[in-house]
């Protein structure tokens, strides 16, 4: 296509666009790496074409360009919208502040399991994904150990991040050495093998998509990397408590954002392909029927 423009204004530069015709013989890889303008002849003008602002028609050609190709991986918000529906703002709020203030006496009778696993980090660790980093109070644990130790903790609630950020602070962890990305954990949004360690506690119980939460962790972690976890399980079939999980179970989702009573998290973590696995059980007086506890270490 070419255009013409009235040679009265030598200052305007006439340019070709790259042809993009469907019926063009030059292959699209060879049509994206060719130089796209190139001036022409003010002299010659020709005849019966309108004149195009060049801005908009380089905007027309980027455009163009940019629609031959494919993203490898959903943009973040679609798999947040896909995995994690938007709740409402008052909901998201509210669900991070109780958790902010209502998880005390949990965290201090799981402290010694989580001590036991945390260790296995100092001087292995320098860079650490936690996912569904909630309000951040594993942060304690191993963000303290090291200036040098980097975390990103992702959380599919916006709302954590305040709290989160603050318990960062409270652990010593440089702000520089700290980022909240709101994400989850079927879509991670990290690059393969670029990670030391994966953080999870008390998260496979809400995702929708365990096995793809896991493997995205497989994915991120480098070559004999860690996943550390503690998660509640079932109970064991045929017992009260689970015969109890199942009744609460539905309404236990929809209060504690998805969260499962019933889920065998412990096996399916086993299976999921780590080359070695370590699990222990523990039972939590302060966690009611959110129990049997796992927790332990798997390596890539």
């Amino acid at each position: 296509m070419d255009f013409h423009v009235p040679p009265s204004d030598p200052s305007i530069k006439l340019t070709t666009p790259l042809a993009l015709s469907p019926n063009a013989s030059t292959p699209t890889h060879q049509m994206a790496a060719a130089p796209s303008f190139a001036p022409r002849n003010r002299r010659n003008p020709p005849d019966h074409v309108s004149a195009v602002d060049d801005t908009s028609l380089k905007l027309q050609h980027w455009e163009l360009l940019s629609s031959q190709f494919t993203p490898p991986t959903p943009p973040i918000h679609d798999a947040l919208n896909k995995f994690h529906p938007p709740r409402p703002d008052w909901y998201e709020e509210f669900y991070a502040l109780v958790l902010s203030r209502a998880a005390e006496s949990y965290e201090a009778e799981v402290a010694r399991y989580k001590s036991q696993i945390f260790s296995n980090l100092r001087g292995k660790a320098q860079k650490i994904l936690e996912i569904g980093i909630g309000t951040g109070p594993n942060l304690r644990y191993y963000a303290s150990d090291s200036s040098d130790v980097e975390v990103i903790g992702i959380d599919p609630n916006q709302k954590m991040e305040k709290y989160a950020r603050s318990s960062a602070a409270s652990a010593g962890l440089p702000p520089s050495n700290f980022e909240f990305i709101h994400a989850v954990g079927e879509a991670i949004p990290l690059s393969d093998a670029s990670v030391d360690a994966v953080v999870g506690t008390l998260v496979l119980c809400s995702v929708k998509d365990v096995d793809m939460t896991l493997k995205e962790m497989k994915r991120v972690l480098r070559p004999g990397g860690l996943y550390l976890f503690v998660e509640h399980v079932g109970a064991k079939e045929g017992s009260i408590l689970r015969f109890l999980q199942r009744i609460l179970d539905p309404l236990q989702q929809t209060l504690a954002d998805g969260c499962h009573l019933t889920r065998d998290t412990g096996n399916i973590i086993s299976t999921a392909g780590f080359s070695s696995v370590e699990l222990n059980m523990a039972f939590l007086s302060k966690a009611t029927f959110v129990n049997p506890h796992v927790y332990g270490i798997a390596y890539k």
